[in-house]
């Protein structure tokens, strides 16, 4: 009889070993004075729209497969990636395409307008009619579809920049969101490299107007983002390309790990509020983490499954 292949043993899980609790770039109550500050410059013409971040960092050893293999069930995402290079790795679950180019057909999909999502199916009901309902959040996600439309309109045919699904909610572990499609097809005269330098940095990331956002976001940041808010993706022999936003995404390094989170700010944001939009993105970054802290090394993953609704 013929030998049965021998059952493929997964790499052993290795727990995560934290140091102490982790620290914020910038405490709370200066990220409510940024959020004031950007409002002022929104009241003065400057901007319309920005997105001020703010950086977590968590001291200990964390192994990055082990990371990835939990993050991908406790927050399963459009995106999931782990690129392992010899001195960091950068790991992902973005729930946020950049741009996308399929036979030259672009997809762009700008997210703005977050809700945590609900303790019950009733309360998750209510949080997301709350956040369709909020001003604030619409007006936010109104001017950065704008934007990207903006954007697309300087690669495409003329004529082809369409918007046929407006505000829906996608829903994901830890928070819901509001997202818009912008369509359009490609000029002949461009190709996927025109397209992505086009439309990066994503405007959901900044701000409009763009350049205008980021110079006070440097400002007020004081660092530079790094891996935050920028793209991994790919690009294809056949003129095809996909790419999502760096977005919660995860920085390892031997002896700490990073993660980063912005809130869009407008007229008549809340400053509060804002700095509680940051955690809430957090959350399944750093849900992971405590999840890893309290497994031994020989315990199996349990994989768990997304709320659809």
């Amino acid at each position: 009889a013929a030998l049965l292949p021998k059952p493929h043993q997964p790499l052993p899980f290795q727990p995560a070993r934290l140091e102490g609790e982790g620290s914020f770039a910038i405490e709370a109550e200066r990220f409510m004075e940024i959020v004031e500050q950007a409002k002022e410059h929104i009241r003065a013409g400057d901007v319309f729209q920005m997105l001020p971040s703010n950086r977590y960092t968590q001291k200990g050893h964390v192994d990055p497969l082990s990371f990835y293999r939990v993050l991908r069930s406790k927050n399963p995402s459009p995106y999931l990636f782990l690129l392992d290079y010899e001195d960091f790795s950068i790991c992902g679950s973005s729930p946020e395409v950049m741009v996308r180019l399929t036979a030259g057909e672009i997809l762009l999909r700008p997210i703005a307008g977050t809700r945590k999502r609900g303790a019950t199916p009733q309360r998750d009901h209510e949080l997301e009619q709350e956040m369709l309902n909020d001003p604030k959040e619409c007006a936010e996600h109104l001017m950065l579809v704008d934007l990207g439309r903006n954007d697309v309109g300087r690669v495409a045919k003329t004529g082809t920049v369409e918007v046929p699904e407006m505000m829906r909610v996608e829903k994901y572990s830890h928070v819901m969101h509001m997202v818009s499609d912008v369509v359009a097809r490609i000029d002949e005269e461009k190709d996927m490299f025109d397209l992505f330098r086009a439309t990066f940095t994503a405007g959901t990331m900044t701000g409009a107007p763009k350049i205008k956002a980021m110079e006070l976001i440097a400002r007020f940041e004081g660092l530079k983002r790094g891996f935050y808010s920028g793209s991994v993706g790919y690009f294809s022999f056949t003129g095809d390309m996909d790419s999502a936003i760096a977005i919660r995404t995860a920085l390892i390094q031997s002896d700490k790990i990073v993660l980063q989170a912005g809130a869009g700010v407008v007229a008549d944001s809340k400053p509060e509020l804002e700095e509680l939009e940051v955690r809430n993105k957090l959350m399944a970054l750093m849900a992971t983490l405590k999840e890893m802290e309290k497994f031994s090394a020989d315990q199996p993953i349990v994989v768990l499954k997304e709320r659809s609704s």
